[in-house]
């Protein structure tokens, strides 16, 4: 299991990634592409073409990590800017990895009304 510390920014690089990269060549995409520094222990998600796959990096005090997702049904939703870099909070990576609206998640249940 995946433990990310609550300090962590996460990074969605918006448009399409080829998801043949690796960390290293990810890593440069990061630091020419995003102007930030891959090293820093924040996140960085691609999004492939198709929209299915996803990939993460991320260098935490032990070493460079990739980690990747493959929805079965169904597509991750992405920023529709063309280029640059949207962040957002742990919170909604978790959701963006359970293929929910990380946008605007609602609840699926409602306490019922006292009276």
């Amino acid at each position: 299991m995946l433990t990310i510390p609550g300090n962590v920014r996460v990074w969605l690089a918006t448009g399409h990634t080829d998801m043949r990269r690796g960390f290293r060549s990810l890593a440069l995409l990061v630091q020419e592409s995003l102007k930030r520094d891959p090293h820093a222990g924040d996140l960085y998600v691609f999004r492939g073409r198709r929209g299915d796959l996803i990939k993460v990096i991320w260098f935490d005090d032990q070493g460079a990590c990739v980690f990747s997702k493959r929805l079965e049904h169904g597509r991750f939703l992405w920023p529709s800017m063309a280029d640059g870099v949207v962040t957002i909070s742990v919170a909604q990576l978790s959701y963006l990895l359970s293929g929910i609206d990380w946008r605007m998640p609602r609840e699926t249940w409602r306490p019922k009304a006292a009276g």
